[in-house]
């Protein structure tokens, strides 16, 4: 049963285009849906009884609606996509796009007229860079291109045929001599004055004509330009010319894929198996095929369920979940950035979507479904990818699932439900007791959730003291879950409460105690975990150690538990080991990471230390150790440095200088 307030809502919508959103009692966005007519499509929910389906399950939800009216069924679309892209409502079908594209920068603006030969400068001589961020005004861009693959090999083909430099401008300025890159032909030494600027300029602006897709123009103006040196007898002008031909001809030739009439065109091709999709996007800049990227969507079912419902509704045809698929990706990946004047799918898509498009881009979209000659063969090789890549997900994720499984069985839990079963594996990290560092990763719904790792700086210990970290951040991650912890919040919220009684409960809060917790090591940090879960008043039966076997070798890890059971050695090919070993790799690279970039900040003497004469790797391990850091030892006097072993009063003076 819905509020009379939401029915009352309801039958007073216009009979407009717009957008409506739906949210259930704990406010949580549960649908973003648009509508040529708004009070017909939202009043189709409220209307029937949908049982228990899943559209049934979502309107039995709904405590609340918001709705936009917008000026026609283009802008409702937009508005709609724009929504679902910022929000990830729960039964929209939602592509994740979190990552820019790469694109190919050409910096610079070119020589100058005060320019000479004599006198350059960075900017006189544009180089070529791989980039990824915001673009703008100042250089040029050619892409986006699919991924860095793909811009790296562009960047190749360009020092191979127009021998533009790619080295940074600080290295640029202080050149004396060519660079390797000249001695094997892959830039023209602009750095040591070998090229003028404006032959530079014109390199520049061949490849730019090149990467637009005018190779026949770029072919034909090298052409005319060795011809004219012929004439004039400038036989070696001439012989660079034609070699640099002869290299465009040659990449031309091995790029079969690029030989296509389009300039700038993506294709689109969708599979769906399994109850999960997967869209392929291939791009195609210049003329030349780039390579593609695969795209899997979320809430395929549940969004497949609420279109089949409301064109029930509208006394309309279903549309295919492939078409589904492929329109949502269009509209949420295309909605606000650069679009391409050709998009080739693989589906029919909407022509109201297509011309949505082309009003939002500012220029004219066109879609094309049953492509011929090499167009066709592009589409082919998309629609081949993305079953592939489908094939490859399931494969995947019946693998993942597995593994849970068999981590579940082999330590005999109970969990209740495999799909929400999480481990929590912790790590310490440090050189020699600086910037010590510990990781925690966390591993649900059979994957790394890397949004969820932490990483907790230590501090009051003594440098390298594992154990003594280890009991740090234990307390830390778990202190709130104590029953201690758990009765002072509710006294807390109860106070609250009775001082202000109108006032909202706080949303609860998503975080809770893993059904594993993992640490790296032995029975010594086994040990201190389990001190920490007896203070803390926590089950200790969740502790399991990770202990390196006989000779620290992969494979031979063994299993050591708080609770008092023997140790468990997992079978070499176990999926379970493979799992444990894959979460415990995981920490072990996050806490490294995190401990080099802390390192790097808090050093300010590191390198002086191993400068100092006398000083090896092994007096350098020993002083950071006994001193906790560079800060440390820094702050030490000449009789402190002198008690450390292998280090002479002489010695002691010479550091302590050093460092003053």
């Amino acid at each position: 049963m819905h509020s009379d307030e939401l029915l009352a809502q309801v039958a007073a919508l216009p009979a407009l285009p717009g957008v409506y959103r739906y949210f259930d009692a704990a406010d949580q966005l549960l649908y973003v849906g648009k509508a040529r007519d708004l009070k017909k499509r939202v009043s189709s929910y409220f209307q029937k009884t949908h049982g228990g389906t899943r559209i049934g399950h979502m309107v039995a939800s709904i405590a609340r609606m918001e709705t936009t009216v917008v000026r026609s069924e283009a802008e409702a679309l937009l508005l709609e996509n724009n929504l679902i892209k910022a929000l990830g409502p729960k039964y929209n079908i939602l592509f994740r796009d979190d990552k820019s594209y790469p694109y190919l920068k050409i910096t610079g603006a070119g020589p100058t007229e005060q320019s000479t030969s004599r006198q350059t400068a960075p900017t006189d001589f544009p180089r070529v860079a791989y980039y990824r961020g915001a673009v703008d005004k100042k250089h040029r861009y050619f892409g986006p291109f699919p991924n860095a693959w793909a811009v790296k090999e562009s960047i190749l083909l360009l020092q191979k045929v127009f021998r533009l430099r790619t080295c940074e401008d600080t290295v640029f300025v202080n050149r004396t001599r060519p660079c390797l890159l000249y001695q094997i032909k892959r830039c023209s030494g602009p750095c040591v004055h070998l090229i003028a600027p404006g032959d530079y300029a014109e390199d520049v602006r061949n490849a730019e004509r090149f990467l637009d897709g005018e190779t026949q123009q770029v072919l034909q103006g090298l052409e005319q330009r060795m011809m004219a040196h012929a004439e004039k007898l400038e036989f070696e002008q001439a012989a660079e010319l034609r070699n640099q031909m002869g290299a465009l001809s040659r990449v031309l030739h091995q790029q079969s894929v690029d030989t296509g009439s389009d300039k700038d065109a993506d294709i689109l091709a969708v599979k769906v198996q399994g109850g999960r999709a997967c869209v392929n996007l291939a791009m195609v800049r210049g003329g030349r095929h780039l390579g593609d990227r695969p795209y899997f969507p979320s809430h395929v079912d549940d969004a497949v369920a609420l279109q089949a419902a409301e064109a029930e509704s509208d006394a309309q045809a279903a549309t295919p979940v492939e078409v589904q698929v492929l329109e949502a990706f269009i509209a949420q990946h295309y909605t606000g950035v650069a679009v391409p004047p050709l998009l080739i799918t693989s589906e029919a898509v909407s022509k109201d979507l297509i011309a949505a498009l082309s009003a939002d881009s500012g220029q004219r979209v066109t879609a094309q479904h049953q492509p011929r000659e090499q167009r066709r063969q592009w589409l082919e090789m998309a629609e081949k990818n993305a079953a592939l890549q489908l094939a490859r997900l399931l494969a995947e994720e019946g693998s993942q699932q597995a593994r849970t499984r068999a981590l579940v069985e082999a330590l005999d839990l109970a969990p209740d439900a495999l799909e929400q079963f999480r481990i929590e594996c912790f790590d310490i990290s440090h050189t020699a007791g600086e910037a010590t560092q510990a990781s925690c990763v966390v591993f649900q719904q059979h994957r790394m959730q890397s949004s969820e790792y932490r990483r907790f700086k230590i501090e009051g210990i003594t440098g390298g003291d594992d154990y003594a970290a280890m009991r740090q951040v234990l307390t830390r991650r778990y202190a709130k879950f104590s029953p201690q912890a758990i009765a002072e919040a509710a006294a807390e919220a109860g106070k609250a409460a009775q001082l202000e009684p109108q006032a909202e409960a706080a949303p609860p809060s998503k975080a809770r105690m893993p059904d594993l917790v993992l640490v790296d090591g032995g029975r010594g940090q086994v040990s201190m975990a389990r001190e920490v879960f007896q203070t803390l008043g926590l089950d200790i039966g969740l502790i399991v150690g990770v202990e390196k076997g006989e000779g620290r070798k992969v494979g031979l890890e063994e299993l050591v538990f708080a609770d008092g059971r023997p140790k468990a050695q997992l079978a070499r090919d176990s999926a379970a080991l493979m799992l444990v070993a894959q979460i415990r790799d995981e920490a072990h690279r996050f806490a490294i990471t995190g401990m080099r970039a802390a390192r790097a900040k808090v050093r300010t003497g590191g390198s002086r230390i191993e400068e100092i004469p006398g000083i090896g790797p092994k007096r350098r391990a020993r002083l950071l150790q006994r001193f906790g850091g560079v800060r440390g030892v820094a702050a030490a006097s000449v009789d402190d440095i002198a008690t450390v072993e292998g280090v002479s009063r002489e010695l002691a003076e010479r550091i302590y200088k050093a460092l003053h």
